[in-house]
């Protein structure tokens, strides 16, 4: 009999209107502690509408959403202690050093020893060298390191990244996904939205898709895959990409 995983992330019925368009039509999903879960959708998904609501940004209109074993209507201080959030732009102070920007987060956290916090930070993140520069003159690989490194002030117990490698090189991409799998590894949750399926092909543990405000499939890769029609080729059998198993799912629905 196998024990259930702790559950960093509890959905249920989750609601959301905004005047009168109805964004968010019961959506329900659970994110296991220490876990990669990434949030697919296409563009007015829902997706951004979904992390607002679980980082306390937004309050829902109906549903139940616990984040860190904590109702994010009831007690969202209580969640905010427990999360990080990153956008899709770098929030970074660009007159600021890399040094300095930790700096000063670590002391608005209340942390003690923030020097200390800023150069173990720099250094996991391959910043060091870089440390005493204006985060203006950073590449955007750099500056993105220093924006998760920014969120992880504190350690936080689960981290949103809202579409991270957004406008990034492929080169930067790789940097970003290499972090986000040592986070998972040290234990930390990660809730990931990304546009691009290869990411969450490359990542996720489990993976949700959302299509016109309802959760319309979920699993792992390869629990996905079975939903995927078999290739019938003379030789090989194709494994399909998450790309094709996305789109037959949401062409498949937009049919009925």
């Amino acid at each position: 009999m196998q024990t259930a995983q702790p559950k960093s992330i509890q959905v249920k019925g989750l609601q959301k209107t905004y005047k009168q368009l109805h964004v968010l039509k019961g959506v329900d999903f659970e994110v296991e502690k220490g876990s990669i879960f990434a949030l697919l959708g296409s563009n007015g998904a829902g997706k951004t509408t979904t992390v607002k609501i679980l980082t306390t940004l937004l309050k829902p209109d109906g549903g139940t959403v616990t984040v860190g074993g904590f109702d994010v209507a009831s007690k969202p201080d209580h969640v905010r202690q427990s999360i990080s959030l990153t956008g899709q732009f770098a929030a970074v102070d660009e007159i600021l050093t890399g040094r300095e920007n930790l700096i000063m987060l670590a002391k608005l956290r209340h942390l003690q020893n923030p020097r200390q916090i800023a150069d173990d930070m720099l250094k996991r993140f391959g910043l060091t060298d870089a440390a005493d520069r204006r985060a203006s003159t950073y590449s955007g690989g750099m500056r993105r390191r220093l924006d998760i490194a920014l969120s992880l002030v504190g350690q936080p117990q689960i981290v949103f990244l809202d579409e991270p490698t957004t406008g990034l090189d492929p080169e930067a991409r790789i940097e970003v996904w290499k972090i986000v799998k040592e986070l998972a590894g040290s234990g930390t949750t990660v809730f990931l939205t990304t546009q691009y399926l290869e990411e969450a092909e490359q990542l996720a543990d489990r993976i949700a898709i959302l299509h016109e405000g309802r959760i319309i499939a979920s699993g792992t890769l390869s629990e996905l895959k079975k939903l995927f029609p078999s290739a019938k080729v003379e030789y090989v059998e194709k494994q399909p990409t998450l790309e094709e198993i996305f789109l037959a799912i949401i062409g498949k629905k937009e049919a009925m």
